[in-house]
């Protein structure tokens, strides 16, 4: 007798042998998939997108102050005291890759990519950055779901 579950008739493939390298991940982003929201995308792949950023905004912070630009100014209401123009570029430019990587993260746990507008509902956003943090840590499913195949952590 066999049992009828959810995952009958797919095969389980497991989670990839291979993390993705920071280098991949960062081109897998930009180059690749700049604006997909489709598919899959895994941890380390996420993740090394991620710090990618956090680099990009540190290395641009020095460059914002020589322009004169102080995020760091006491006053805040003070028009040096906003955002950088080279850190505003950054982020313009990032926004969207970021935004379809973290879509395609979610897709990974079977989630919709419609999460992500929990961290930007104003009213849930504390809970929601928190839902969020724990969606994009969390191992994606070992087999094929609605979203497409298990993600290889290889740049085809």
């Amino acid at each position: 007798m066999e049992i009828e579950t959810p995952f009958s008739g797919q095969e389980i493939t497991g989670r990839p042998a291979q993390m993705m390298g920071f280098g991949d991940a960062v081109k897998n982003a930009i180059v690749n998939n700049y604006v997909n929201f489709s598919g899959r995308a895994s941890r380390s792949e996420y993740w090394w997108f991620t710090l990618f950023n956090i680099i990009v905004g540190i290395v641009l912070l020095p460059v914002d102050m020589a322009l004169g630009f102080d995020p760091l100014a006491s006053d805040p209401m003070s028009p040096l005291s906003s955002f950088g123009v080279a850190s505003t570029i950054a982020t313009l430019a990032l926004l969207l890759p970021g935004l379809g990587l973290m879509w395609r993260r979610l897709h990974d746990g079977n989630r919709s990519g419609w999460y992500v507008l929990l961290g930007v509902i104003p009213i849930i956003n504390f809970i929601g950055v928190f839902v969020l943090l724990y969606f994009t840590i969390a191992e994606g499913q070992p087999h094929a779901n609605q979203y497409g195949a298990v993600p290889t952590n290889t740049l085809e």
